[in-house]
């Protein structure tokens, strides 16, 4: 209890419920019906469940929407933290081929809490109570508990993760999977924010630990872990055996009743659904979309309601009679549904026995003590009442930000010796508040801690979230929220960590791949070679060139090796292997890299000589103004934000870049960096490259600026003239403050008062012209241009001192997960799909991609929704007409859109969350992932569904296809090659088309390297050195394939080694081979020491070493910068053993002496020996300062 429920004691009511209760706990066999809490309302409702029933440790709360849970759930939050949601599976949907495990890993959670806390309030929608689930005993016996003393059984261990739901991969990604390497097993469990790393001994667990899924390395130890299951469905093998019988069973009395009704097409489509689930039983390869057959494993199953102890639970019902009309609607579909699909031959009946009908759930519910509340005294239908308690609470007045009616309310409350509560989302504005209240002789004051009561009279202005206020007349009890004081509910996000960069570097290469060698060019990488030279075993990339020629080169050479990749599809034309054409090409990009560095560094440096204006600090309005955003800013965002008012605040003129993915809150730096401009009195430009982004811009600056003095316009073909000419005059006489729109603000009929900032939305998608008059108006204006398409890393540092960017890589934290269904098309499943968006009130994207029948479909689809208003776009329609139906939809007035891929890149229309993609097999990752990012942009749960067509393709094909379609849906490594495609547009976007087609010719990666050492040089900063130092030593060094299996993991260490340069990272690499490998054999020591004595080697202006046991030869490059009068102090250390030869390369010649060691150890010993004495000879640097 805090002073926020304690007064609900003082209430008649309360005593009345508690009374109830009493006599219920006494006559257990006369309960009978439940209590309803007559006049209960909005956020009122959290309350008094908060403030009773405190001696039952689970209170279970049931609701009738998903959107309302989630109300529940943050009113609730304000009074308890201890409160989770338990969401509903989808019913009509769980036989996807393959759905993201979004819902399942929530579910868990909320069993964990169950089985973990002694008390726990549970949020729940009807449905959740509806589905059939297991017993709790059963999933109790299935958590794993592992600690660090245990001996384990790694085949069984294994056995029993695959039973419970665990998928086996290569490399630990997302939830719900595990890898096995040799000793160390690594789990992803549902219920956890990072992921174990167990390592053993034989079968002792020597350490558990947690890890890092990007760098994969280890973060702290632990003691011990507990694993749930990763899925609902778990099945043993005895159980497996028994319900492969029952199903076949089912399916043959199933084929007969079709046989009598002639249904031949059916029956083949239920025998190939049915064999396709018992091969994969037997298999055991995965239990995740099984759900759909629970009935034939299991007789006996429970419902959530089950899972609380029946003394020890309080149910509270919220609206009863809008659950049981909910409960029957959901009832009704799912018959309906099963019913379509029996007959056509895509379920058995049993499959219709996994929800338990409304009658039946009421009939649970009233076993429960249950509370009632409800704003009416309704006719209740689906439950029987014992008593009925009326309390009287009233809402509180919509203050519109008018302070003047808010503290006249206030010394009214005063005045009659009412205990007010004021909540504000922020804590800075709290004190605020409460000061500006004193002001008003308010006794107003604000505290972070909720422990003492507030006094009759007084006002507490504190940090707390609710959607509305209330008030209790009879207590003298108010509680008024910010969305009472300045209307539109804000809620802030909660925090949550950053992960940090993708580590990544060698995406996934496989053989066939084109590979770029910076020696020899462009040719196919044709997979790993283990070779044996005169007894020494070492690893090769094998690289194919024009002509069948083939190259293999050392493993330690990796750093001179990229996968190729351009921005189109094309295959790239081969080199010839020893030919001039490489040298060629790569000299003539070379000399186009240089050039545009230069322009670039000149630019920027006259840039910088300029001077602009200077903006003062934030104003007390900017500090208002940037705390009503609705959402807690993300780190980047917030480092966005300062440096782009650096800019501003500096003399200089700002030229800012800033990149993000849609979505990531660009906008609002914008509209913060245009609020400041404005304080300043300056005129802002906002240019977007489509009339409907302007119109979505133009309304998001007004939600945002509404409480504020700023006139803002939009300029676009909807405006009519006498609207556009009244923008114009009030621009000239500086009464406009910010125009926003598309190019028609670049004309000459434009005249500013004083313009002051010009922001650039998407500025890639102008055209020459545009650009040049964007150019002019850049002259001396402060300038920030935002672009969607993200800028890779390795050019971002290349520009870095060259062109001002901000980059936005953390995703927004409360974004709802994209719950993704894979499944084979039919018409029911869209007509249900459609439907239930359609009945949410929301909208939906149907992607089909091609233009010639996309009339055909559209009239499909609305056939199938004959209700629906069904529309479709595509990219060869006029521009106007497309346009018009893009704002028809925006406007809510379309319900179905079917449209090809060219669904506005940056459109924001939250309202449509569902997305299905027609034959989504034949669009590639980067497309879908775009795609995908167009839905799931408001608080409801957004639903994509990848349909394919099963029969037009092979069975291995679609596996394939499926398996990538599943690692996109849960953000794994399809992601990071989607995000490579969008990359290399971004690439070629800010340094301009021209540059593209260097970019091909070389690659993406070598092109980068290139363009980063031009830029250095052209600063000064260190002087290129042009040739590859290759150590060739009589030495075992290579990775074996018992140590790392995978050979793309392997490839991606060969390529990390190989770019060692110094003792630091030699050791790092040390560290984290063992950490996700285990111990190093031999040949990986070896392998680790001859790239750290490369790197040393190359320090030195060593072109190569070549030793056996006999010798060891050192040449030097020709341009080596060595002072040759030091080169007798050298040989004087190792008198007659060393010779130096002179000539184009000239080089020292060491002969192994009687008491040399000519052991691996031994070579490597000598080699650094005297590489570390040429150091403290040519370069006059001690040996400790080598590493």
């Amino acid at each position: 209890m805090n002073c926020i429920t304690t007064p609900l004691t003082e209430l008649k009511e309360v005593e009345e419920l508690q009374d109830w209760l009493k006599r219920r706990q006494k006559n257990r066999e006369k309960r009978s019906g439940a209590l309803f809490a007559c006049g209960c309302i909005d956020s009122q409702k959290a309350h008094f469940i908060a403030g009773c029933g405190e001696e039952f440790a689970y209170k279970l709360v049931i609701t009738f929407s998903e959107v309302r849970a989630r109300e529940l759930y943050e009113d609730y939050k304000c009074f308890d933290e201890n409160v989770i949601c338990y969401p509903a599976k989808d019913f009509i949907f769980y036989s996807a081929d393959i759905h993201g495990n979004l819902i399942v890993q929530e579910r868990m959670k909320a069993i964990q809490a169950l089985l973990e806390k002694k008390r726990l309030v549970v949020i729940i929608t009807i449905d959740g109570c509806m589905d059939k689930i297991l017993p709790l005993p059963l999933i109790q016996q299935n958590i794993l508990h592992i600690s660090d003393t245990d001996h384990i059984d790694s085949e069984k261990l294994i056995e029993q993760l695959i039973q419970i739901g665990y998928e086996r991969v290569q490399q630990v990604e997302g939830h719900g999977e595990f890898a096995v390497r040799g000793g160390i097993i690594d789990i992803f469990p549902l219920t956890e924010e990072v992921p174990y790393r167990i390592e053993l001994w034989g079968d002792e667990v020597d350490s558990i630990r947690t890890f890092h899924i990007q760098s994969q390395r280890s973060i702290e130890s632990q003691k011990e872990i507990i694993l749930y299951p990763a899925t609902e469905m778990i099945l043993e093998k005895d159980i497996i055996q028994e319900g492969i019988q029952t199903l076949n069973l089912d399916l043959q009395r199933q084929i007969t009743v079709l046989e009598k009704e002639g249904k031949q097409e059916e029956i083949k489509r239920i025998r190939s659904i049915i064999g396709e689930v018992v091969e994969q039983m037997k298999s055991l390869k995965s239990t995740i979309s099984l759900d759909a057959y629970l009935s034939y494993f299991y007789t006996e199953t429970v419902s959530f309601l089950d899972y609380f102890p029946l003394e020890q639970t309080l149910v509270f019902l919220d609206e009863p009679v809008r659950i049981g009309e909910k409960a029957d609607t959901l009832e009704m579909e799912f018959r309906e549904s099963m019913i379509h699909r029996l007959e056509k031959g895509y379920i058995l009946p049993k499959q219709t026995e996994v929800l338990y009908g409304t009658k039946e759930t009421f009939a649970r519910i009233q076993k429960n003590y249950a509370i009632a509340m409800g704003v009416l005294d309704q006719k209740q239908n689906y439950i029987s009442l014992s008593e009925t308690v009326y309390f009287h609470v009233q809402s509180v007045n919509s203050y519109n930000n008018n302070f003047e009616i808010l503290v006249k309310d206030l010394l009214r409350y005063k005045k009659q010796g009412y205990r007010v509560i004021l909540l504000s989302n922020s804590r800075t504005r709290t004190a605020r508040l409460a000061q500006d209240l004193r002001e008003h002789s308010l006794s107003a004051y604000s505290r972070d801690s909720l422990e003492n009561p507030v006094q009759p009279g007084e006002i507490l202005v504190t940090y707390g979230y609710l959607h509305r206020g209330f008030e209790y007349p009879q207590l003298k009890f108010v509680v008024i929220t910010e969305a009472d004081i300045f209307g539109a509910e804000k809620k802030k996000r909660k925090k949550k960590t950053y992960e940090g960069q993708k580590i990544q570097n060698f995406t996934d290469l496989s053989i066939g791949d084109y590979v770029v060698h910076e020696n020899h060019g462009l040719g196919i990488y044709q997979g790993i070679e283990k070779m044996e030279v005169e007894g020494v075993t070492k690893d090769y990339i094998k690289i194919e060139y024009e002509g069948g020629s083939k190259l293999y080169i050392q493993a330690t050479q990796l750093d001179l090796l990229q996968k190729y990749a351009g921005a189109t599809a094309k295959a790239p034309k081969l080199n010839t292997l020893g030919g001039k054409e490489w040298h060629k090409t790569k000299s003539k990009v070379y000399k186009a890299v240089r050039d545009i560095a230069k322009d670039l560094v000149e630019l920027y440096a006259k840039r910088q000589a300029k001077s602009g204006f200077q903006y003062g600090p934030d104003t007390v309005w900017q500090q208002e103004f940037e705390e009503t955003f609705p959402y807690e800013e993300t780190k980047d965002q917030l480092t966005a934000i300062e440096e782009t008012k650096r800019d501003m605040e500096s003399i200089k003129i700002m030229d800012r870049l800033i990149c993000g993915d849609v979505g990531y809150g660009k906008t609002e730096i914008a509209i913060r960096a245009a609020f400041k401009a404005v304080m300043e009195s300056k005129q802002v430009v906002y240019l977007v490259p489509t009339t409907i982004l302007a119109q979505q811009h133009y309304h998001t600056f007004v939600e945002r600026m509404k409480n504020f003095p700023v006139r803002i316009d939009l300029l676009s073909r909807f405006r009519t003239p006498s609207q556009q000419k009244n923008t114009l005059d009030g621009l000239k006489k500086g009464l406009v403050d910010i125009v926003i729109g598309t190019h028609r603000v670049l004309s000459k009929d434009l005249k500013y008062k004083d313009l002051g900032l010009l922001i650039v939305d998407e500025e890639q998608r102008f055209g020459v012209t545009h650009k040049e008059k964007i150019k002019q108006l850049k002259e001396n204006v402060d300038v920030l241009t935002l672009t969607a398409t993200p800028i890779p890393r390795t050019l971002h540092m290349s520009l870095i001192g060259i062109r001002d960017m901000s980059i936005l890589e953390e995703p927004p934290i409360d974004r709802l997960p994209i719950q993704t269904y894979v499944m084979e098309y039919h018409d029911e499943m869209v007509r249900e799909a459609i439907n239930r968006e359609l009945n949410r009130g929301g909208q939906v994207y149907y992607v089909y991609n091609r233009v010639n029948n996309i009339e055909e479909i559209t009239n499909h689809v609305a056939s199938l929704v004959p209700d629906a208003h069904v529309k479709y776009a595509h990219g060869q329609m006029r521009e106007h007409q497309l346009e018009k139906i893009m704002y028809d939809y925006i406007n809510g007035e379309i319900d179905v859109l079917v449209s090809t891929t060219i669904i506005e890149t940056g459109l924001d229309i939250s309202n449509a969350n569902t997305m299905i993609i027609h034959d989504a097999d034949q669009l590639g990752l980067a497309q879908l992932y775009q795609l995908r990012g167009r839905v799931g942009r408001s608080n409801r749960t957004s639903y994509a569904f990848l349909l394919y067509k099963r029969d037009k393709m092979l069975r291995e094909v679609a596996e394939k296809r499926l398996a990538a379609i599943r690692e996109f849906t849960e953000l794994g490594s399809g992601f990071k090659i989607a995000m490579r495609d969008l990359e290399i547009r971004g690439a070629g976007n800010i340094l301009g088309s021209e540059q593209h087609g260097h970019m091909e010719a070389v690659g993406y990666d070598l092109y980068c390297k290139m363009l980063n050492e031009a830029v250095k040089n052209l600063k000064g900063i260190g002087e290129e050195k042009n040739f590859d130092t290759s150590i060739d030593m009589d030495v075992n060094a290579f990775i074996p394939p018992m140590y790392i299996k995978n050979e793309m993991h392997k490839l991606d260490i060969y390529k990390r080694i190989a770019g060692i340069e110094n003792e630091e990272e030699y050791l790092d690499m040390q560290d984290e081979l063992t950490d996700r490998f285990g111990t190093m054999p031999k040949s990986v020591e070896n392998l680790l020491q001859v790239a750290l004595l490369k790197a040393m080697a190359h320090r030195l202006d060593i072109l190569e070493v070549k030793g056996n046991r006999q010798e060891i030869r050192i040449t030097m490059y020709e341009s080596a910068a060595m002072d040759g009068t030091k080169v007798p102090l050298f040989l004087e250390q190792y008198r007659n053993q060393i010779k130096f030869k002179v000539g184009k390369n000239p080089y020292f010649l060491y002969s192994y002496g009687r008491n040399d060691k000519k052991s691996e150890e031994g070579q490597l010993g000598k080699l650094k020996e005297l590489l570390e004495e040429m150091e403290k000879v040519f370069k006059g640097i001690s040996c400790d300062k080598i590493s």
